[in-house]
């Protein structure tokens, strides 16, 4: 790898060892192998753009990864609610598997709030997954999706999986399970009711 490449490796480990706040550029030097400090400011201007890119990379393979987890949502012969129950037990495994990139997200959403740039990528990567989230779930082409769909069904699984992933990274021990997080949309639709009632056709006029 070159210097710029090697940056960003180091960078990344920083992150995912050390934090934002604590990373210092010797840090960042010394986790990219020897690089010099002053090529961090050749290659990215100053310490904050490097590790945006670094966080950006984190969260582009996150979202890589993610997919992969829910790619073999659907089993022909299990019922939907099986389904996903799996679905949600194979997305609370990926959080072992994957835990720093997991909280490689955290810090760009803490982050996000003082860069324009960051921001910008977070919202591009939100609205794909909202729609992806609603293709994998309702068995509909992405192209297809409607922006109503995408931001009913696609925004409440993701807020959901943000959430449980949220309380398994505080409290594994204690975090929801696949099949209490059913039973709990399951509880939720109790509270809400049934959608309301359409309205009757307009009496035809004699």
């Amino acid at each position: 790898m070159g210097n710029r490449e090697d940056l960003i490796a180091g960078a990344r480990r920083c992150l995912e060892e050390k934090g934002w706040a604590r990373t210092t550029v010797r840090d960042i030097s010394a986790a990219a192998g020897g690089v010099s400090m002053a090529a961090i400011g050749y290659h990215f201007g100053s310490r904050d753009a490097l590790l945006i890119a670094a966080l950006i990379e984190a969260i582009d393979e996150w979202g890589t990864e993610t997919g992969r987890t829910l790619a073999a949502y659907g089993d022909t012969g299990s019922s939907s609610t099986e389904n996903y129950e799996a679905m949600w037990t194979r997305i609370i495994e990926s959080f072992t598997a994957s835990r720093r990139l997991w909280l490689a997200s955290i810090e760009a959403a803490l982050q996000a709030e003082h860069s324009p740039e960051l921001r910008r990528h977070l919202s591009g990567s939100q609205q794909e997954g909202r729609r992806g989230l609603t293709a994998l779930l309702s068995g509909v082409p992405e192209e297809k999706i409607a922006d109503a769909a995408a931001r009913t069904l696609g925004s409440v699984q993701m807020a959901l999986l943000s959430g449980v992933m949220v309380q398994w990274l505080i409290d594994p021990e204690k975090s929801p399970t696949g099949p209490e997080v059913v039973e709990g949309l399951r509880a939720l639709v109790d509270v809400i009711g049934p959608p309301p009632a359409p309205d009757p056709p307009p009496a035809p006029v004699s």
